[in-house]
């Protein structure tokens, strides 16, 4: 059975690629359901204007326009998989692969063109996850090695200044130590997260500067919202104030309300002013440590629990045994905290503690 031109017509205007004639002054004559769908126009706003609105620029139509004329791209007259771009209604530039001819008309003279266009978004995503892939691999081989080295090395360290230290209070050079090995688990994180995105050929872009994107790649915490946990208002006091930041994400996943502070003395004040449901403390702070921050806040909210953390499995100066016997509930090491380890022992304090509704400010 012949495929009629009626048929043919169907075809090419239901066709889900772009498909654009235009006449021999270069407006637009023809312009399917697929150019409608990917660009935006209808065909109102479209048919009859100069085809330079469908490119970035009048530069670029040119462009293809010579290419068609030059015998370099398929032959003369014709191009085949020219890549340009179409600028959609929005204002998107959207690669496309254009495969065209000039029209003539009986006496020999150019009479129009039609061209057939395939939107590339996809396959170059495809080639983007591909190239990513590569990198990734590449990024885990040559960064994970030299962070195992720096983590054995830092243990090394680690037990080094505590056994030259003594009597010493090494407790400061020991945070600056754990403070390296979060950032290098960070890194760790950022290498698997891209490897995770190669996997699954998906990624999404966040906004860099100005027009310039980027991968984002930052940690996503899917946390259940805990009911005992929710509305409880929350004081994280650490000096190092990467963790406060991350402490301040895993408790407002699951529904916590955070504040922060960087010292003792910004606690009290915030305390004073605040009314919180639970403080979950560093024990090595400059200006006041755990201990003192903790006997000052049985003065001023007797009330109030208290939860100390620490990057360490001892207690140098004692602070912790010193807070429990002034009534020191809860005690969580950190290297680094486990969320779902926090968040449990939080509930558990606050709920314990309450009868009473969360604290409001």
């Amino acid at each position: 059975m012949g495929l009629s031109q009626e048929k043919l017509e169907r075809l090419i205007a239901r066709s889900t690629d772009i498909v654009v004639a235009t006449d021999r002054h270069g407006n637009v004559a023809y312009y399917n359901d697929g150019a409608s769908r990917i660009l935006g126009y209808t065909p109102d706003e479209i048919l009859g204007v100069y085809v330079e609105r469908l490119y970035p620029n009048l530069d670029e139509a040119k462009r293809v326009m010579r290419a068609m004329r030059n015998s370099g791209h398929g032959g003369k007259g014709i191009v085949e998989t020219f890549q340009t771009e179409f600028l959609s209604k929005t204002g998107e530039r959207i690669p496309v692969a254009i495969s065209g001819t000039i029209l003539y008309d009986e006496r020999g003279e150019e009479d129009g063109t039609i061209g057939f266009a395939k939107d590339l978004r996809e396959i170059l995503r495809k080639d983007q996850l591909a190239t990513l892939g590569e990198v990734a691999i590449g990024l885990s081989h040559e960064i994970n090695n030299p962070l195992a080295v720096i983590v054995n090395q830092l243990e090394l360290l680690e037990r080094e200044v505590v056994s030259l230290a003594g009597e010493r209070d090494c407790s400061v050079e020991c945070e600056r130590l754990d403070a390296i090995r979060r950032e290098v688990g960070r890194i760790t994180g950022i290498l698997e997260r891209l490897g995770h995105m190669v996997e699954r050929e998906d990624y999404a872009t966040i906004e860099y500067m100005g027009p310039a994107r980027m991968i984002d790649l930052r940690e996503r915490r899917e946390m259940k919202r805990d009911p005992r946990l929710a509305g409880r208002r929350i004081l994280v006091v650490d000096d190092d104030l990467g963790v406060c930041r991350s402490l301040e994400e895993i408790l407002e996943a699951v529904g916590c309300s955070v504040e922060t502070a960087s010292d003792g003395a910004e606690a009290l004040a915030r305390v004073g002013s605040t009314r919180f449901d639970l403080v979950l403390s560093d024990v090595v702070m400059p200006k006041m440590d755990g201990y003192e921050l903790y006997t000052a806040l049985r003065k001023l909210r007797p009330e109030l629990p208290v939860l100390m953390m620490t990057a360490f499995h001892y207690d140098r100066d004692h602070v912790i045994k010193r807070s429990r016997m002034e009534g020191l509930e809860g005690v969580i090491f950190k290297k680094p905290v486990d969320p779902a380890r926090l968040c449990e022992v939080i509930a558990e304090m606050v709920s314990r503690r309450s009868g009473a509704p969360a604290a409001r400010g």
